[in-house]
């Protein structure tokens, strides 16, 4: 054993999947890297080197690590539940829901677990929960994909909108409900007066207007029928294996280990490097790079070059200080081409690269499902298997 690091290039993807036609038609010209080349003039010579460039271009065999693509087994392409495939599950396919739809009944769920439930408006189907929690359609996501719950945390601590948020998902079987909140930023009555209309019948917390991210933020995401103790994050803490989760992992990855939920590039690798070199025992680096995906929701193809360039100078000079056992596994979690014509995530495959001074070169293979990651870590360090997924250590 020795330390493991998992670096996600979030919406790095290499090629539409096969079954973009079926399950997202609007993706199926998508080729986040391909697209990135033809319109701004990467340079990523330790990627391309360690072997990114070969699995474009469709070759089975590497010399300088090993790689291989993946398949998204969870419906979609979406960053939280990619994150709980790559750890080592399949999350359920979620249904498609609106508060509008389902307010009632939810009410109705809530009052039966012991809470006070309100109507803010008479005309709008939101909840708002022990004046503190305010229960509406996520409107920064595709139409119905998630609840959300914009919390006052100084008037329910965080620990018991968690409690809060368990409830709600036992009844809803959306793809995430999101419990948040920011007990320096954002009371009340900032989070009422945030309320609006996304599309037709569409109402919740206009996030940002609310002024609920930055410092002090707190989030807990719920997926539909995920199992967090199978997942590798949670199988290495019940063992004492300490896992850093840094960048956006911090909030989409659970786990008991030290969190860092930073979103400048910069930062987050600098932290990867600085706990790195301070941890003495074996230890796991879970590491989300969100800028690449913030540039494809913004179809900046100029950005999204400009980080990946920054993540390979960061490269060649980390990896040489890999030590003899460590592993440094490199990959993403969707697709997020910034030329397809939306701003969504794509349903695209994704690269699977290897490196460290005892890994084999050579070809992985296209695997079913990105949960052959965190299988692959928990083999790494001894630990029990993760529920789903398959180990190619």
């Amino acid at each position: 054993m020795g330390k493991a690091i998992l670096l996600v290039l979030d919406g790095l993807g290499i090629g539409a999947m096969k079954d973009s036609k079926e399950v997202k038609p609007e993706d199926i010209n998508a080729h986040t890297l391909n697209h990135i080349r033809q319109h701004y003039p990467l340079h990523i010579p330790v990627l391309d080197k360690l072997g990114l460039a070969g699995l474009v271009e469709g070759r089975k065999e590497f010399k300088e690590a090993a790689c291989g693509k993946a398949n998204l087994a969870h419906a979609g392409a979406d960053t939280y539940m990619g994150h709980q495939e790559i750890a080592g599950s399949f999350p359920k396919a979620p249904a498609k829901r609106l508060m509008k739809d389902i307010h009632s009944a939810l009410g109705n769920q809530i009052k039966e677990a012991g809470y006070k439930v309100e109507y803010p408006w008479n005309n709008k189907p939101l909840l708002l929960i022990n004046e503190a929690v305010v229960i509406g359609d996520n409107l920064e996501s595709a139409v119905g994909n998630i609840i959300n719950m914009t919390a006052d945390l100084n008037k329910m601590p965080f620990q018991d909108v968690k409690k809060l948020a368990e409830t709600v998902r036992e009844f809803v079987d959306t793809s995430r409900v999101i419990a948040f909140g920011n007990a320096r930023k954002a009371t009340l009555d900032d989070i009422l007066g945030a309320v609006r209309e996304g599309k037709a019948g569409q109402w919740g917390v206009d996030s940002p207007k609310s002024g609920v991210y930055g410092e002090g933020y707190e989030v807990f995401h719920l997926g539909y029928g995920v199992n967090i103790y199978g997942q590798f994050p949670m199988i290495a803490a019940r063992a004492g294996l300490p896992v850093y989760r840094i960048g956006k992992t911090a909030d989409v990855l659970h786990g008991e280990g030290p969190a860092y939920p930073i979103v400048k590039t910069a930062d987050v690798l600098k932290k990867l490097e600085e706990e790195y070199m301070k941890e003495t025992g074996d230890a796991a680096y879970l590491v989300n790079v969100q800028e690449t995906d913030l540039a494809g929701h913004k179809e900046d193809v100029n950005w999204y070059g400009e980080i990946l360039e920054e993540v390979d100078r960061f490269l060649e000079g980390f990896i040489p200080s890999l030590e003899n056992n460590d592993i440094l596994i490199i990959m993403a979690d969707h697709g997020n081409d910034p030329t397809i014509g939306h701003s969504n995530h794509t349903r695209e495959q994704v690269p699977i690269i290897v490196t460290g001074k005892q890994v084999i070169p050579g070809y992985l293979g296209e695997r079913e499902t990105m949960a052959d990651v965190g299988a692959t870590l928990s083999s790494y360090f001894s630990l029990k298997p993760t529920e789903k997924g398959t180990s190619f250590l």
